[in-house]
C-alpha cells in the first residue's frame, strides 16, 4: 500500500493511501469512458486544471495534455466554455475538503487507487446523474454532429463521458 502526501497551494498537508491498482477495481456502477490522461489530452476545463499539483499524478498523464496557466477555452475539445467557476461549486456545496478542486480531482485520485467510501459513493452518484446529458444529445442531435449542443458535449467530456461517440 502506497501513501501519497500532498503539499500544494490548496492542501498544505494531506495524505491518502492507494488501496486499489491504478485504473482497476472500480465500483461496478462507475464505468467512465475516458481516463484522466485521455481527458487531459482531449482538452477539458480550458486547460486550467491540475497545474499546481501535477507531481501527485503519473508524469505520462501530462504528455500531450492541453494545459495552460490561464483558462483558455480554445484548448477545450469543443472550443466552448462548459465550466462553472470553482467559487460556484463551493457555493453549491459540491466541493469537499479532501478534493478542493472538485469532481475531476476526486476522479484522478480514485483512478490511481484512493478509495473513500462515503465520498466515492457521493461522487459516483453525481457522475451517474450527469449522464442525463447523453440523452439530450441523442434526442436533439444527428449522430456525430459536433456542432449540436457543444456545451453539453464538452461538459460530458469533463465528466469522463466520451461525447465524441454520440
Amino acid at each position: 500500500m502506497k501513501t501519497i502526501h500532498v503539499a500544494d497551494m490548496m492542501q498544505k498537508d494531506y495524505s491518502y493511501c492507494l488501496l486499489a491498482p491504478m485504473g482497476k477495481n472500480f465500483d461496478p456502477k462507475f464505468t467512465p469512458e475516458l481516463t484522466p490522461k485521455k481527458m487531459l489530452q482531449l482538452g477539458v476545463f480550458g486547460g486550467k486544471y491540475l497545474n499546481d499539483c501535477k507531481q501527485e499524478f503519473p508524469d505520462n498523464w501530462f504528455k500531450n495534455a492541453k494545459l495552460s496557466k490561464q483558462k483558455d477555452i480554445s484548448l477545450n475539445y469543443f472550443k466552448v466554455d462548459a465550466s462553472l467557476p470553482l467559487s460556484e461549486w463551493e457555493r453549491k456545496g459540491w466541493i469537499h475538503h479532501q478534493d478542493p478542486r472538485g469532481w475531476f480531482q476526486w476522479y484522478c485520485r480514485y483512478y490511481i487507487g484512493r478509495r473513500t467510501l462515503d465520498e466515492d459513493s457521493y461522487q459516483i452518484k453525481r457522475w451517474f446523474a450527469f449522464r442525463r446529458h447523453v440523452g439530450a444529445i441523442k434526442k436533439y442531435c444527428e449522430r456525430y454532429d459536433f456542432n449540436c449542443r457543444k456545451k453539453q458535449r464538452q461538459a460530458l467530456l469533463h465528466w469522463a463521458y466520451d461525447s465524441r461517440n454520440l
